[in-house]
């Protein structure tokens, strides 16, 4: 069971793992050993409350593929379960990354002081460079 709010939570049966050999440098453990994990969750096919399959479904992340399948990939570690760990964590980032809502930003101008204060600041700037020149 992978809580992902105080309400929701994904059932194991919904997350389906493969575990697959790692990438990368580490002799005959990763040679011989399938360590690394491969975490792929259906967003239509999860009992996911609607509000949450769409954010998901529109959000655009490499790990979402075209037909709602999140796959990730874990193997940053030497064992299979604490990859298997990492790849849940991520998940859970994930879908709670995709369903906050973000206050809509109100645009504002600068006020007359701050517009002063930066014209000011650019003619001095602008007097400094022009001191630089060669000494006549």
């Amino acid at each position: 069971m992978l809580r992902i709010s105080n309400r929701v939570t994904i059932p194991e049966n919904d997350i389906e793992f493969q575990a697959i050999r790692a990438q990368g440098s580490g002799g005959q453990n990763v040679n011989k050993v399938a360590t690394a994990v491969h975490l792929r969750f259906d967003i239509q096919a999860s009992s996911l409350p609607p509000f949450y399959k769409d954010r998901l479904l529109q959000w655009k992340d490499h790990r979402i593929s075209k037909d709602g399948v999140i796959v990730i990939k874990a193997q940053n570690h030497r064992s299979q379960e604490r990859n298997r760990e990492d790849a849940l964590v991520r998940l859970r980032e994930l879908i709670q990354e995709a369903t906050t809502v973000r206050r809509e930003r109100k645009p504002t101008r600068p006020s007359r002081a701050a517009k002063r204060k930066r014209l000011d600041e650019k003619k001095k700037r602008g007097e400094i460079k022009a001191k630089r020149g060669r000494v006549v």
